[in-house]
């Protein structure tokens, strides 16, 4: 299929979704946020891949959401439009709701999503970076939380989850003083696991993650993401009671034979796919 912002590879149990617009530096238009989350719902429901990379084109990642999302690409704010306050606030709560589904996804996804990011990663584009299990970048790259600049508060995802991420005081100066913060920092802070000098470099490398992950029990894999969600979401005693009845009713034996065998013989262990999602009944 062929999308506006994006382009889909998927080969070697490795779905490399790969944003496709450099010349506008990867904005978020509308067609954005409608097709990011079909790409991994699609690929989550129907079990295509082990594992999931974003990656971009261009000097730069992602500028952020183009406003056009919100002014319907007039120039006249929607909220101006509506004689009914009450009823347009409704209306724009709604559409945040949306948009913050688009990133959950990620979040949500069986399998894991690993991000590349070159250059800036601004405003909705954090938001995105955010919800995904882990991020490598260039050198050149930066973070920034733009939405203050332009008199709003960021609202599709990063503070829920950034604050899990880094230290509480980062998220704070961010997001009041809208500055960047570099791959550098981003890496000593634990926003990104490794920073790499050119983006071939990078995504050598994290294609690389993607095939090692891939290798792994898909159920395995899933469930230790599922759990790190819930400990995240949860108390310690809490996440303790749940990976004791998670385990109970998901652990597959035959997975931990086949590694063993695996292991024994020198060779990749060969394992049963997780199963597509059935939405209907």
């Amino acid at each position: 299929m062929t999308y506006t912002c994006f382009a889909v590879d998927i080969s070697d149990n490795i779905a490399h979704v790969q944003m496709k617009r450099p010349e506008k530096f990867n904005s978020m238009i509308r067609e954005f946020w409608n097709e990011l989350p079909e790409i991994i719902n699609d690929i989550n429901d129907n079990a295509r891949a082990r594992v999931i990379v974003i990656s971009s084109t261009g000097k730069h990642f992602c500028s952020g959401m183009d406003l056009a999302v919100f002014t319907g690409g007039s120039g006249a704010d929607e909220r101006t439009k509506a004689a009914d306050i009450s009823r347009q606030r409704h209306m724009l709560r709604d559409k945040v709701k949306v948009l913050q589904d688009s990133f959950s996804c990620l979040d949500n996804a069986r399998m894991p999503v690993l991000m590349a990011i070159q250059g800036g990663c601004i405003g909705g584009a954090v938001d995105m970076a955010s919800a995904c299990d882990i991020r490598y970048a260039t050198t050149d790259a930066f973070f920034c939380i733009q939405e203050i600049k332009i008199g709003m508060t960021a609202d599709v995802g990063t503070f829920p989850r950034l604050c899990h991420l880094i230290p509480e005081g980062w998220v704070r100066e961010m997001a009041y003083t809208g500055r960047r913060l570099p791959a550098h920092k981003a890496q000593e802070i634990g926003l990104v696991n490794e920073t790499y000098d050119s983006q071939e470099e990078m995504m050598t490398a994290v294609m690389a993650t993607a095939a090692e992950i891939a290798s792994n029990s898909p159920l395995a894999v899933a469930g230790s993401k599922t759990m790190i969600n819930y400990a995240r979401d949860h108390t310690i005693a809490d996440g303790l009671d749940y990976i004791a009845t998670w385990q109970t009713g998901m652990y597959h034996p035959a997975d931990m034979m086949e590694a063993f065998a695996a292991k024994s013989d020198k060779r990749d262990g060969e394992y049963e796919e997780i199963l597509p999602l059935s939405k209907k009944m």
